[in-house]
């Protein structure tokens, strides 16, 4: 309805005074809508040809050679390039490129190559193909074939991502792949594809065949870790080899634990026993420093559960913060004054004259009770408590039940034990702990073992 001359003033005008409707008013036309359409017309540049349509030039043939294709594949399926960025380098689309790949792999290369060119499309009776044409064609599809096969190995052998960069790799990793190609590639090829100096290849073949040099040491690291509730880390498992005599640093341990699988399970659980003020606190003599000069000067002590499918059972030890070393326990079935009341009358048994530690606690009835307060002040022990709901102020002995309930609690089915054998299993491990456990902080000594050697227990 509007001539060009018509349209190219109308915007001409609007970039003039800016304004749609002054424009429309001046000149009394066009409506609204259809100037905003001249005006986003003009804005936007002219719509380009599509590259992939109408391209036969012979910079850029409609069909390309083969050798185009296989380079576009091998960027795309073997080096792991986006296709859509290689179809926008290349100039064909990405469907032609997800196309050869469905002939490459049906019929393998000379599926890709053109009609003209392919002789089982149409045969040249005036010059058969020569031998040294065929011979270089053989060769790129072998290229190819072991390309793909050096792609699966790095898949298989080294689980490595499909876009990996094969130049990255370790030459420990390269002699695997080699290792698994040799006997269908010449070694000098499968050497250049990956990069790999020859004498680097045969290093690591020999040191792969070489016998394992800790054969020995890893009998040695599985039989500590077994014979001590599964729980030893490598530090411990260091000073345990150490004492043997065997000498292996912690890099080591911890590459042979790893390799054999040796690896404790940490996990957290907690218990409170807090019911409430139920007489007066005493103030927290400790605060929170747990380092002694001398055994029974600080002692510490909490209950802790465990619960089984039998049952649940608690453990109330005191623990002496001279070496960690438990110096008493009861176990039992229920929370109640008894078990901790017997609990102490056994610790404080064990005190020679003159000794009067202090006792810490936390704010649980059980330690508030007219029986702890009375065996307390009978024995003369000065009485210590943590804030309320602080357990950092006893972290000691929270630390104490972590360790136990890593070492030999979680991670191990209690399905058909019974409430007697877990104690009794319980019982042995503590005994275990202060006799035989080793403690990095005692110089890879038990607290029993530590006590014996300064001379500080019969």
């Amino acid at each position: 309805m509007f001539t060009e001359e018509k349209r190219l003033r109308a915007i001409e005008l609007y970039r003039q005074s800016k304004s749609v409707t002054e424009t429309i008013r001046e000149l009394g036309y066009p409506g609204r809508e259809t100037l905003y359409r001249w005006l986003k017309a003009q804005a936007q540049p002219p719509r380009e040809k599509s590259r992939f349509r109408g391209i036969n030039t012979p910079e850029h043939p409609r069909h390309p050679p083969v050798k185009v294709k296989l380079a576009a594949l091998h960027r795309c399926f073997e080096l792991g390039e986006d296709v859509r960025l290689v179809s926008n380098e290349i100039g064909y689309s990405r469907a032609s490129i997800y196309s050869w790949r469905r002939k490459y792999q049906q019929e393998g290369a000379v599926a890709l190559m053109n009609r003209k060119d392919n002789p089982r499309k149409k045969l040249v009776p005036c010059r058969p193909s020569s031998s040294e044409e065929m011979g270089q064609l053989k060769a790129q599809i072998q290229d190819m074939q072991m390309e793909i096969d050096i792609l699966k190995e790095t898949l298989n052998i080294l689980k490595k991502d499909p876009g990996v960069d094969r130049t990255t790799l370790r030459n420990a990793e390269k002699a695997a792949i080699i290792g698994a190609l040799k006997n269908k590639y010449p070694l000098s090829k499968l050497l250049a594809a990956l990069q790999c100096a020859r004498s680097s290849y045969y290093y690591q073949n020999k040191r792969i065949n070489r016998p394992d040099q800790y054969v020995t040491q890893r009998i040695y690291i599985r039989a500590i870790f077994e014979e001590n509730h599964l729980c030893y880390g490598y530090r411990r498992i260091y000073l345990s080899l150490k004492k043997r005599g065997i000498q292996l640093s912690e890099k080591v341990i911890r590459r042979l634990m790893k390799q054999e699988q040796i690896q404790p399970i940490p996990r957290k659980r907690a218990y409170h026993s807090y019911r409430g003020e139920i007489t007066l606190a005493v103030p927290n003599v400790i605060a929170r420093n747990f380092h002694a000069d001398r055994p029974n000067e600080k002692w510490l002590t909490d209950i802790t559960e465990f619960a089984i499918p039998a049952g649940k059972v608690y453990l109330s030890p005191i623990i002496d913060c001279f070496d960690g070393m438990p110096v008493c326990w009861r176990i039992g079935t229920s929370p109640n004054a008894e078990l901790v009341n017997q609990m102490l009358d056994d610790a404080i048994s064990t005190l020679k004259e003159g000794e009067h530690p202090v006792v810490h606690t936390n704010r649980g009835c059980h330690y508030r009770w007219p029986g702890w307060i009375e065996r307390m002040e009978q024995a003369k022990l000065q009485r210590s408590m943590s804030k309320k709901g602080c357990p950092p102020d006893n972290s000691a002995c929270e630390g104490f039940f972590g360790r136990i309930k890593n070492e030999m609690f979680y991670g191990v089915s209690w399905i058909n034990v019974s409430i007697e054998s877990f104690i009794q299993l319980l019982d042995d491990y503590m005994l275990w702990y202060r006799e035989k456990r080793i403690k990095c902080s005692l110089g890879g000594r038990s607290p029993l073992e530590y006590r014996l050697n300064f001379g500080l227990c019969a």
